[in-house]
C-alpha cells in the first residue's frame, strides 16, 4: 500500500489493512478471519461480505484495494 499502490486483499497483512482509511485493527482481523475461511477474495467487491463493513466504507475502500 500506500504511494498510491493498491493493497491486494488476498496477501496484506492484518498491519496493512489496519492502514486502510476506516478500517481499524478488529475489522483488518475480521478481513483476515473472512479470507481464511472463505478463501482468495475473487473480487474486491466481495469485501462487502466481511461483518462490520457497510456499503459506505465499501465504496470507499474499493479503489484501494485489489485482488
Amino acid at each position: 500500500g500506500g504511494q498510491g499502490g493498491q493493497i491486494d486483499l488476498n496477501s496484506a497483512s492484518s498491519e496493512q489493512l489496519d492502514g486502510l482509511p476506516g478500517v481499524g485493527p478488529v475489522l483488518a482481523g475480521r478481513i483476515v478471519a473472512w479470507r481464511t475461511e472463505h478463501g482468495p477474495f475473487r473480487s474486491p467487491e466481495q469485501l462487502g461480505e466481511v461483518t462490520g463493513l457497510g456499503d459506505k466504507r465499501l465504496a470507499d475502500l474499493l479503489p484501494l484495494v485489489k485482488v
